[in-house]
């Protein structure tokens, strides 16, 4: 496991997201990412799952934010569940796109977006 997978994976950990814990594969990503996805070409099937993907992160940022704000907000909490439960039907198919170096580079610089607005 990386350094960017494990900070990824205690930071949804601390969230009691152990979905989206496992959504990185092994590729060795950096915690900054600092190219364009559209440097990075997908197959069609990957660009669909990522479209899926940033609609997901799109309902999901606003829920997080939520939810550090007030941990005991059961409505955030409720949606975290349903969002995870999202995730994780498409998680294996996402997890073996991580074996492209091209998607896994454009799903960190996708995923950046989400970690600049939480934090």
């Amino acid at each position: 496991m990386n350094e960017y997978e494990e900070s990824r994976r205690a930071f949804l950990s601390k969230l009691g997201l152990a979905v989206g814990a496992g959504t990185m594969g092994a590729e060795k990503l950096s915690a900054k990412v600092l190219n364009s996805k559209e440097e990075f070409p997908l197959t069609n099937e990957q660009q669909e799952l990522m479209d899926r993907y940033e609609q997901w992160m799109d309902e999901f940022i606003p829920v997080i934010k939520d939810f550090r704000a007030n941990q005991n907000d059961p409505v955030a909490k409720k949606r975290i569940a349903e969002l995870s439960e999202q995730a994780e039907v498409w998680r294996p198919k996402l997890n073996a796109y991580m074996e492209d170096d091209n998607f896994a580079r454009y799903y960190a610089t996708a995923t950046e977006r989400m970690t600049k607005a939480i934090y």
